[in-house]
């Protein structure tokens, strides 16, 4: 690091737990987050401004006026304009030196798993089960990290699937098949800042699994209620029958 890099980041590396190390970690990693909406808004803006050296954005939708009531990463400026594109502005003019690729359509699985195995981890933040399950798929073929989130109406959680643990389980353990429609916001509805707290979660998950401070998520799912303020973490077990990571 530079002594520019130095400053930046300096109210981090205070940190003893972080130090120039955990800092210098951070700008090795290359995370993928896929979904630039509601929760990979925050996502890539605050692993940007924590120096995570590469970002790979990944979506094919664009910003619609409908999104900008939650999707901080966007503005009035960016209807129209594809999702992972605007964010990459917003984090250049955060973080200049961070690195983005973009992936501006949706890859095929082989593809999708091709670029989940160049890459450090993994952030879902998407709204379907399709889109999970193939993420989740690729994760487990190419032995990385995934960090989940999930937020509708005043509820969300975040869990991180590890397929380098023995025994950990996956998001198919967690969920085998579902209802895209009760994960659409336009369905049913989502409170702002309810996707900035989930959001930021997953990237709080992030920093602490590159770095290697604390314990992680692995094997447990964080639950909010945001409307009683209740955070509730649940245990999760691998499922013996699961075609993704059992058997």
């Amino acid at each position: 690091m530079d002594d520019e890099e130095l400053l930046r980041y300096s109210r981090q590396i205070m940190l003893p737990d972080i130090d120039v190390e955990g800092q210098e970690k951070l700008l090795r990693a290359k995370v993928l987050v896929v979904g630039l909406g509601g929760l990979g808004s925050p996502i890539a803006l605050y692993l940007a401004a924590a120096g995570v050296g590469h970002l790979v954005l990944a979506d094919d939708d664009a910003v619609d006026l409908s999104n900008l009531q939650r999707q901080i990463a966007h503005g009035m400026a960016s209807i129209g304009v594809n999702k992972a594109k605007s964010a990459s502005l917003q984090i250049e003019a955060i973080n200049p030196n961070t690195q983005v690729s973009i992936v501006d359509y949706r890859p095929q699985q082989s593809e999708l798993v091709d670029l989940v195995r160049d890459c450090t981890l993994v952030i879902d933040a998407t709204d379907n089960f399709e889109s999970r399950h193939n993420i989740n798929t690729a994760c487990w073929e190419a032995k990385v990290p995934l960090v989940s989130g999930a937020a509708i109406r005043w509820e969300g959680q975040v869990t991180l699937f590890d397929p380098t643990v023995e025994n950990s389980p996956c998001y198919r353990c967690l969920y085998t098949h579902g209802d895209d429609a009760a994960l659409n916001c336009a369905e049913n509805g989502v409170v702002a800042p309810l996707v900035g707290i989930i959001g930021t979660y997953q990237a709080l998950e992030a920093v602490k699994y590159l770095t290697g401070v604390g314990e992680s998520l692995a094997g447990y799912v964080m639950y909010f209620d945001g409307k009683y303020s209740e955070w509730r973490k649940l245990k999760l077990e691998r499922r013996p029958d699961c075609p993704t990571c059992g058997g």
